[in-house]
């Protein structure tokens, strides 16, 4: 009994030890960075209301009014300031092809309510190559995301202080991290400290609109007070290639429309119902400010450049000069750029784990780490696009042609696959579709397929368009992306064959293990290494690299004393190397090895008591294993010692 209780004391110290490790009360860096870890049944904990939604997945396409109206006017004033007239009547048809896809989404939310999105739906209508399209369409969307919007933040501040525009690839890269840290501590956590900020964009954007009109009609609004040099790489007369570049360039109005499609699962049940009503919201809300934003533009004659934004210029001369309140709608508008950004990190990891659970990118991605997030996701997102930033030099203009090809080319196969997936339940009658409610499916067909065919016109518009602007980088690079996910499944599918115990039968037993034990020097820590190699087999061989011909007798000697009987075999190394003569010491081995046999190489490694120590050390157990790795049928063991 006495035992059986000291056994069960045993147990109860071991769990409470993991529960320490789990909930640690000592507050580290990692924890005070990103947070405590969550458990796993704290995940329904981690969804979000309706107004939290809006601020999580609409800043991505809120965002799109700082930026689109400028973009537009960028490719208009190669024609001429007189071009800027045809702005509007652009922005009513990018408003019009809003509101389409916007109803075209609300079917997909409702007919998945399990999320996913594009990926999802092509997935099970279109196929898996149409799918993996999708697929590298949006997680390269998301990734120019969160590039376009991080430049354009730090483009409004640099419009309010110029003084900062030699700096503003590195303060680009320096609000990316912070992004990426606060999305690292969780959804939930970042949803809630971003939605406040979100609707201060709101309310001041609103502001501005409303106070640019009131002054407006009655008639005290005037002209943007000494405007910015009008910048064009080049002019061409006004053509309607010319204004179809223009339209392309507005559409990025549009990017982000989808992220709560892709997120349904985030919101708080019902989650369908609360997913479709915040794409109303924020689709209602940004088409009438993008609308309102570009008119009024074109009233005050505001000027598309690098150094002054266009939402400077009408936020200054709405509020007559750079006080307050304009300091205040630059100030929101940077911002919203900012956790634009929050949106991508939101769809980029979700969608890769989702990805990688088919086997068709690295299954590290589908993995949640300590706060529910997919981390390796947020970290590999953070990463590319500060590449892009720094490559692009911080230019939302450089950037945005790469853009929207991939966005409107992912919903486009999503609209074809929701076309199809009416298809299938009216006209085939399939069975499973019929049983899941799906009622009014013609109305849908035509609201789907009229969706497909207008994104589609756009992405092709969009292709031919920026082509020479840097389309043709995410053209190439689009089957490219496919073409590595095909690799990556080959890969899995390749191992999983090679590990499969199907027609195995049972493993051929090993009658001979030779240990050999690398012997730098004859220490305290050799010797813990020998003795282990002793627990393991008889047949064990010391092995010393000679680098001092000097030196053999004095190894010798030592070795007799301490070597307690084991064989050891000395190499001379003329090169006064060790790596590549213990190397071809093993090569020779293999070569003479049976099937029966198994090589155990025991390695001495020495644990340093503080990290820079490792400095001063050859590391020579790390180059052994990592040369080692490859080769097949040997075993390497690590024996840490520590001096005290």
């Amino acid at each position: 009994m006495e035992n059986s209780s000291e056994d069960t004391d045993t147990h109860d110290g071991i769990l409470n030890r993991h529960q320490v490790e789990q909930n640690p009360k000592k507050l580290t860096w990692r924890t005070w960075l990103i947070g405590r870890p969550l458990p796993t049944a704290a995940a329904p904990e981690q969804t979000i209301i309706k107004l939290v939604g809006l601020a999580v997945f609409g800043a991505d396409a809120l965002s799109s009014i700082a930026y689109a109206p400028q973009e537009t006017l960028v490719i208009l004033a190669a024609a001429g300031s007189q071009a800027f007239g045809y702005a509007f009547p652009i922005s009513l048809v990018i408003t019009v092809l809003l509101a389409v896809v916007t109803i075209s989404y609300q079917q997909t939310i409702h007919a998945y309510p399990s999320g996913g999105g594009a990926y999802t739906v092509v997935k099970e209508n279109l196929g898996v190559t149409a799918a993996l399209i999708a697929g590298a369409a949006l997680l390269m969307d998301y990734i120019l995301l969160a590039a376009v919007a991080i430049s354009s933040g730090v483009a409004q501040i640099v419009s309010a202080v110029p003084a900062l525009y030699p700096y503003r690839v590195a303060l680009a890269v320096g609000v990316l991290t912070l992004i990426a840290i606060a999305n690292l501590r969780g959804v939930k956590e970042s949803g809630n400290v971003f939605a406040a900020p979100t609707y201060f964009f709101l309310s001041m954007i609103v502001l501005t609109v409303a106070v640019g009109f009131i002054r407006y009609f009655s008639g005290t609004l005037g002209m943007v007070i000494d405007p910015p040099q009008m910048e064009s790489l080049h002019t061409e007369p006004l053509t309607l290639f010319l204004l179809l570049r223009a339209f392309s360039n507005g559409t990025t109005a549009l990017t982000g429309v989808e992220c709560i499609s892709n997120g349904v699962r985030s919101f708080k049940e019902p989650r369908s119902h609360n997913a479709a009503v915040t794409m109303v919201w924020m689709s209602t809300i940004l088409g009438v400010l993008f609308v309102g934003i570009v008119y009024l533009l074109g009233v005050i004659g505001a000027v598309p450049s690098e150094s002054e934004t266009v939402i400077s210029q009408l936020a200054r001369t709405a509020f007559g000069g750079r006080g307050l309140l304009y300091l205040g709608t630059i100030l929101a508008t940077t911002i919203i750029l900012v956790l634009a950004t929050n949106t991508a990190f939101a769809g980029f990891p979700s969608l890769s784990a989702i990805i990688a659970e088919d086997g068709f990118m690295p299954r590290q991605l589908a993995y949640r780490g300590s706060r529910l997030v997919f981390s390796r996701g947020i970290v590999t997102l953070a990463v590319i696009a500060a590449l892009l930033i720094v490559i692009f030099n911080a230019s939302v203009t450089a950037l945005v042609p790469l853009w929207a090809v991939g966005v409107f080319l992912s919903f486009t196969l999503s609209q074809a696959g929701m076309f199809r997936h009416w298809w299938r339940a009216g006209i085939h009658k399939d069975q499973k579709l019929l049983e899941q409610g799906n009622k009014g499916w013609r109305w849908k067909l035509v609201i789907n397929g009229f969706g497909a065919f207008c994104t589609a016109v756009v992405t092709l518009i969009f292709a031919v368009t920026k082509f020479t602007d840097g389309a043709w980088i995410i053209v190439l690079l689009l089957p490219t992306v496919v073409f590595s996910f095909f690799a990556v499944h080959r890969h899995y599918q390749s191992l999983a064959r090679d590990l499969s115990l199907d027609h195995f039968g049972e493993p051929p037993p090993y009658i001979r293990h030779r240990v050999i034990v690398p012997v730098a020097g004859i220490h305290r820590g050799t010797l813990e290494a020998l003795q282990y190699a002793r627990s393991l087999s008889d047949d064990i061989t010391a092995v010393h690299i000679l680098l001092d011909p000097e030196q053999r007798e004095i190894v010798e000697n030592k070795w007799r004393s301490w070597g307690k009987g084991v064989r050891l075999v000395i190499i001379d190394s003329p090169y006064r190397t060790f790596l590549e003569p213990f190397l071809g010491y093993v090569d020779e081995l293999c070569k003479v090895t049976q099937p029966n046999e198994r090589l155990t190489i025991v390695v001495p490694q020495f644990n340093a008591k503080r990290w820079w120590h490792n400095i001063l050390h050859t590391q020579t157990a790390f180059w052994l294993r990592f040369a080692l790795l490859s080769k097949k049928g040997i075993v390497i063991t690590e024996v840490p010692y520590q001096v005290h």
